[in-house]
C-alpha cells in the first residue's frame, strides 16, 4: 500500500495534469486560477494540449506561461502537445509521464470545477487520512441543479460501479480526482477518452487504497456551451466497467 505517513512533511509539490482541447475562451482565466491557489505545496502545472483546432495550442505555445504563471517562483509550468487528438485519457497518461510531485490531481481546462476547492480536496492527504479523494457534485450544499436525465444516468452508473467495486462513491465521473502519485501509477491506466474517470476508480478500488470524498463546487455547461462528453462516451464507461473490473 502507498506510505500513509501523516502530516505535510512527506509532500513538497502537488502535480496539476490539466488536459486541453479547445478551451481557447477558458484556458487562461482557469490557469490563472490554478496558479495562484494558496496551497501548503509547491504546484506544477503539466498542460496537456490534445491537438485543439480552435486556436488553444498556438496560444499556449506563444504564451510566456512561466512568467504567467509561475507566481514568483512558487510554480513550475510544463505544456506538453499532443500529435493528434487522441483524448482525456491519453492527456492523463501524458501528463502523469511528466509529473515529479508526491500528489496528483487532475484539472478540466473548462472553468466547470472551482480550483477555489483545492484545499478541502487535498486535506485528507495531507492529513494522513486518504490515498485518494474524489470530489462529489451531488451534495446537500448549494451547487447548480443538474438536468434530471443526466443526474440519472450518473446515479445509476455510480450504482453499478459501487455494487462492483464494493465501495461507495457518489459520483464516479467528476473530474476531480486526487492521488499519491505512486498509487496513481500502479493503476497503469489505458483508457484515451472520458471513461479514464471509470478506469481509475475501478482500479483505486481493487488496489484498496483508502478514499474519501469531499463536495465540490460544480458549474456545469451544456453543449451549446462547449461540453464535449457525448452518449458515446456513456456506453464506452459501461464497457470499461465491466472490462477493467474483471481484467487482471
Amino acid at each position: 500500500m502507498p506510505n500513509n505517513d501523516p502530516g505535510t512533511d512527506h509532500f513538497q509539490t502537488l502535480s496539476i495534469i490539466i488536459p486541453v482541447y479547445n478551451e481557447r475562451a477558458t484556458v487562461m482565466e482557469l490557469l490563472r486560477q490554478v496558479a495562484h491557489q494558496p496551497v501548503a505545496l509547491r504546484k506544477e502545472l503539466i498542460i496537456v494540449d490534445d491537438c485543439s483546432t480552435d486556436g488553444t495550442r498556438e496560444f499556449l505555445q506563444q504564451a510566456d506561461l512561466q512568467s504567467e504563471l509561475g507566481n514568483n517562483g512558487q510554480n513550475s509550468v510544463k505544456l506538453a502537445l499532443h500529435d493528434k487528438n487522441r483524448g482525456k485519457g491519453a492527456g492523463v497518461r501524458t501528463g502523469l509521464a511528466q509529473a515529479t510531485g508526491e500528489i496528483v490531481l487532475i484539472q478540466d481546462a473548462d472553468l466547470e470545477y472551482d480550483p477555489g476547492d483545492y484545499p478541502v480536496l487535498l486535506a485528507p492527504i495531507l492529513e494522513g487520512h486518504a490515498d485518494a479523494v474524489f470530489g462529489n457534485r451531488f451534495h446537500s450544499g448549494s451547487h447548480r441543479v443538474p438536468r434530471y436525465y443526466r443526474y440519472l444516468l450518473n446515479r445509476v452508473f455510480s450504482i453499478m460501479c459501487n455494487s462492483l467495486t464494493g465501495i461507495a462513491i457518489h459520483d464516479v465521473t467528476a473530474c476531480y480526482k486526487v492521488f499519491r502519485r505512486e498509487l496513481l501509477e500502479r493503476m497503469h491506466l489505458h483508457s484515451d477518452r472520458f471513461s479514464v474517470e471509470t478506469e481509475m476508480t475501478v482500479k483505486v478500488a481493487k488496489l484498496g487504497a483508502r478514499i474519501y470524498e469531499v463536495p465540490i463546487v460544480y458549474h456545469g455547461r451544456t453543449h451549446a456551451e462547449g461540453k464535449k462528453i457525448s452518449w458515446q462516451d456513456g456506453w464506452r464507461a459501461f464497457y470499461d466497467l465491466i472490462r477493467y473490473r474483471f481484467k487482471d
